[in-house]
């Protein structure tokens, strides 16, 4: 880690991961590069390995930073709403999701990846964020289901959390992958980001 103040450390590492996020836009995750994200910062591609070894946790960082946005986004929500009942959950937490499409995005596509070519701390503070967005999402409930029995809150937590991994491949399809569902005769049902979340976590919620 380069001497400096520890504020500067943490703009230099905000500028390289919001120079990532911008190439992520236009690029995939395989054609950027340390060299592209330098490009994009207004210091030096070398200067980066100061902050990041691999590009790998540079998203693990931005990953982070959008797990660690959605967790405020539903903290928010309880602070804002005392009470809510099925549906109306269901629908906070879909928008919830839907204005995160960066956090879905990264979470399906190398995320095995990101974890194995990042340092054992880089992935340790991901882990972090991760983990206070499950604790997060079993404050919701147990906020707005008190007579949820464990066993269904665990049941919620272990089913929504892997089906997250899915939504961005599901509801962000291109014009080439459409042809292709037409021409093979898939009986595909196209949903936004939106449907397809309150659709399941209205199932998650249903009485047994």
């Amino acid at each position: 880690m380069p001497k400096g103040l520890p504020e500067l450390t943490e703009a230099r590492k905000e500028e390289i991961i919001n120079a990532c996020e911008k190439l992520y836009k236009t690029m995939s995750f395989k054609e950027i590069t340390i060299k592209e994200i330098g490009g994009a910062t207004s210091f030096t591609r070398t200067s980066i390995y100061n902050y990041f070894h691999t590009k790998e946790e540079i998203f693990l960082a931005l990953l982070k930073r959008e797990y660690e946005l959605w967790v405020a986004d539903l903290k928010d929500m309880m602070a804002r709403h005392e009470t809510m009942d099925d549906d109306q959950f269901a629908r906070h937490l879909a928008h919830s999701l839907e204005k995160r499409p960066q956090l879905l995005k990264i979470m399906s596509m190398n995320h095995y990846d990101m974890e194995e070519n990042s340092r054992q701390e880089r992935l340790t503070e991901f882990k972090v964020a991760y983990g206070e967005a499950i604790r997060t999402v079993q404050s919701c409930l147990k906020k707005y289901f008190p007579h949820m029995p464990d066993s269904k809150r665990q049941n919620f937590i272990y089913t929504f959390f892997p089906f997250m991994f899915g939504i961005y491949p599901y509801t962000v399809v291109t014009e080439k992958q459409r042809a292709a569902i037409t021409n093979a005769g898939v009986n595909y049902v196209f949903m936004s980001i939106y449907e397809i979340t309150y659709n399941c976590v209205k199932r998650l919620l249903e009485k047994p």
